[in-house]
């Protein structure tokens, strides 16, 4: 059985709902589902919500049978044909009107569970601060403001620039990506909201894993500045299998590094633990009450104020191997937080990466050492 829009129009204005003015269009957010039996359909009329049945079978003892989700605020209106009954004949069936009483609820909750699923709470509630959702024709910047479902919202987002970002895949198969990540490309959006591209944003069609958030296929990253190995879930089950892996320290990573300065020793395992820096919040330093932070390095070749070092990180703490070869003497070369200002990039490059695949095999990946690296060593890379 199938009903079109000016039908529910003309059922609309049988129950007063609409005048003959009133057009098509005004049916704001319809929805019609249709059975064998009879239709089903709910829209949104003069900032009033209604839903309606309509069919052969129609009665009031087949309410809960033909809408089993009816909500407890649904009220049915009268026969305006003959109040004495609930039913209206209409086109030789009958129609059952209902009005929906509207239901406040915070603007990111509504956001979040009714306008897009997709879009997670937290980053609704950046879009809302910033300015890019509307109620009503109106600005609304209070994520606890409140509206129902007869409100009309609109979301109106910043074009951002296109850019073309190379991001070289190494390995592909059904439950993952590998990919060589390049220096100056964020890993994903800081604080939900980037103007800029990211790998989380680029892979995003690929990967069925945390698509609600601003990190799809996420499971570790890498600082911007550095380049090198990354390793992407493209589906739960595959994201759960690559975290255990880094959790247990069972993955093993491998990285290349231009130093400023050299270690005193050539190879050393450096057991420091790290802690936030309380006088600078987004950084961190060597702390006793810190988390436990291991790695091991060896330095290939020097020159005299530089070292090629290769480092082998056991834990993941953030900032673990800046930290480390800052704590030595040594900071890595173009790490302006840590080291000095410089105007090269940051020289640090995720080599090589061991992992288990969620198929089962055992593999071992590697990225080519830019070719920054190999300015300052060419002879030895």
């Amino acid at each position: 059985m199938k009903i079109l829009p000016r039908t529910v129009l003309k059922i609309a204005r049988l129950y007063k709902l609409a005048d003959d003015n009133t057009p098509v269009k005004a049916l704001r957010r319809l929805e019609i589902q249709t059975d064998k039996s009879h239709v089903f359909a709910e829209f949104i009329l003069n900032k009033q919500h209604f839903a309606l049945l309509y069919g052969s079978i129609v009665d009031e003892e087949s309410i809960d049978e033909l809408w089993t989700e009816k909500p407890d605020n649904a009220e049915i209106l009268p026969n305006p044909l003959d109040p004495e009954f609930i039913e209206t004949p209409f086109q030789g069936k009958y129609v059952i009107m209902f009005k929906i009483s509207p239901t406040k609820v915070r603007l990111d909750i509504y956001l979040s569970t009714k306008f897009d699923t997709t879009i997670s709470r937290s980053l609704w509630q950046k879009y809302i601060k910033a300015g890019y959702v509307s109620v009503n024709s109106k600005v609304a910047t209070t994520p606890k403001f409140e509206v129902d479902e007869t409100d009309e919202i609109a979301l109106n987002l910043p074009e951002k620039e296109q850019v073309d970002v190379d991001l070289p895949i190494l390995y592909e198969d059904d439950d993952v990506i590998v990919v060589n990540k390049p220096s100056g490309l964020l890993t994903h959006a800081k604080g939900g909201l980037s103007d800029e591209p990211t790998v989380a944003e680029i892979i995003r069609p690929k990967t069925s894993f945390a698509t609600d958030t601003d990190r799809p296929g996420i499971v570790h990253r890498l600082d911007r500045d550095t380049s090198g190995l990354l390793i992407i879930a493209k589906n739960p089950e595959s994201a759960a299998h690559l975290q255990r892996q880094f959790a247990e320290r069972t993955a093993k990573k491998t990285y290349i590094a231009v130093t400023d300065g050299k270690p005193k020793l050539n190879a050393a395992k450096i057991d420091l633990p790290i802690g936030r820096n309380p006088s600078a919040p987004s950084t961190f330093r060597i702390d006793p009450n810190g988390k436990p932070a291991q790695t091991t390095y060896h330095v290939l070749a020097e020159n005299d104020t530089q070292s090629l070092v290769e480092l082998k990180p056991t834990t993941g703490r953030t900032h673990q191997l800046r930290v480390h070869l800052a704590h030595l003497n040594a900071p890595i070369l173009g790490d302006r937080v840590y080291g000095k200002s410089s105007d090269c990039r940051m020289m640090l490059h995720a080599q090589k990466l061991e992992i288990t695949l969620p198929s089962g095999e055992r593999k071992v990946f590697e990225a080519a050492i830019p070719d920054e690296f190999k300015k300052f060593f060419p002879e030895d890379l």
